[in-house]
Order: structure tokens, then C-alpha cells, then sequence
């Protein structure tokens, strides 16, 4: 299986920078392919601007956004791993949606009817977030974010979401969260390798 791997974290001693190391060393071991786009390392510019906007419509996009757009095309599963903050993306991944799923790449108006065009595809979606999971379902959070983002964005442009991890505390997080979390995200993606063996 080809994995392309969305990261956004620019700390590389956070929890967010140990789950991706987790997914990659756990995918390198069943053998699959990986690339990795370091949203920070890369400097990717998240700003969408007028030149964009007028390039979308016409089908016409940056290099550095062709270039994302080619990854994406290339992998077979994508795993976005960011930290929620201020209930929702860090702006550098926000910005990528903005930019790299654009119209007629990520999606499409036919008749009038929206259609996403990353089909065939799945995704993993790892965040991390300070409050708790109930208090995340006493506000209502929950489902806010699942709508925002799942089906508002990724079920949107068509991809079908595999798992969405919401790791919570994550601020206060004990090591025994976090090794629990870890094995969580190893059983997950040791899923993959055998469904691709049968």
C-alpha cells in the first residue's frame, strides 16, 4: 500500500511528532511504501491567494501545490496527523486543504451536484486535543469536528475514513496513555497489512 503522510506540528519533541514516528516505523515494518510532507519542514505556504482562486478556475494550480496534489494522487491511504487547536486545524493544515484539495482535484460540480473526486482512497486521521473526550461531548465539540472536518472535508473530496483518532488530555497525557495510543495506532495500521495480503 502506498501511505502518504500529512504532518503538522512544527515541535519535534510533541506527542503529534511520536505518533508520526510511530506510523512510520510501523508501516516500514510490514514493508509498505511511505512518504512523509512535513508541513513545517517543508515551509509550505498555506495562503490562498487571488492568483490560486483565479488558477483553480481555470485548472490551473502553483507548483508547489501540483506537487502535493501529485503525492496525493500517487498514494493509495492518506494519515493526517495534527493537534487540534482552537477546535479546529493548525493554520498551516488548514491552509494546505485550502490550496491542494481544489476544485476540480479534490472535487467537482456536476449539474449542479458536488462530487468528490478522491475516491478509491483512504484515510487515517490522528489528533490530539487538550480537554477530554467528555467534555468535547458535553459541548457539543464532537460532533462539531466530525462535521467540520469529516464529512465538511475529507468524506467531502471522497475518501473514505478508515479510523479518526481523537487522543484527549493529550497535554496531561501519562505514559501509559500514550504507549495505550501507540498500540492503538500499531493495531490500526497492522489492519492494513492484512488486508492486503488477502
Amino acid at each position: 500500500m502506498k501511505n502518504l503522510i500529512i504532518y503538522a506540528h512544527p515541535n519535534s519533541a510533541s506527542l503529534n511528532h511520536f505518533f508520526k514516528q510511530t506510523v512510520v516505523e510501523s508501516l516500514q515494518k510490514s514493508g509498505q511504501e511511505i512518504v512523509v510532507r512535513d508541513l513545517n519542514e517543508i515551509s509550505f505556504n498555506p495562503v490562498l491567494s487571488l492568483e490560486d482562486i483565479q488558477g483553480q478556475r481555470i485548472g490551473q494550480v502553483a507548483e508547489d501545490v501540483k506537487t502535493e496534489q501529485d503525492f496525493i494522487s500517487w498514494s493509495d491511504q492518506i494519515i493526517f496527523i495534527y493537534p487540534i487547536w482552537w477546535t479546529g486545524m493548525p493554520a498551516i493544515m488548514k491552509g494546505y486543504i485550502d490550496r491542494v484539495f481544489s476544485y476540480g482535484f479534490a472535487y467537482r460540480y456536476d449539474q449542479g451536484v458536488q462530487k468528490g473526486l478522491l475516491t478509491g482512497k483512504q484515510t487515517i486521521i490522528i489528533n490530539s486535543h487538550g480537554k477530554s473526550n467528555a467534555e468535547y461531548e458535553a459541548m457539543g465539540m464532537d460532533k462539531a469536528l466530525k462535521l467540520t472536518s469529516d464529512t465538511g472535508i475529507f468524506t467531502y473530496s471522497g475518501l473514505e475514513i478508515k479510523n479518526h483518532f481523537y487522543f484527549d488530555k493529550a497535554d496531561s497525557a501519562s505514559l501509559e496513555n500514550i504507549a495505550e495510543w501507540q498500540d492503538q495506532l500499531i493495531s490500526v495500521l497492522g489492519e492494513n497489512q492484512l488486508i492486503e495480503k488477502n
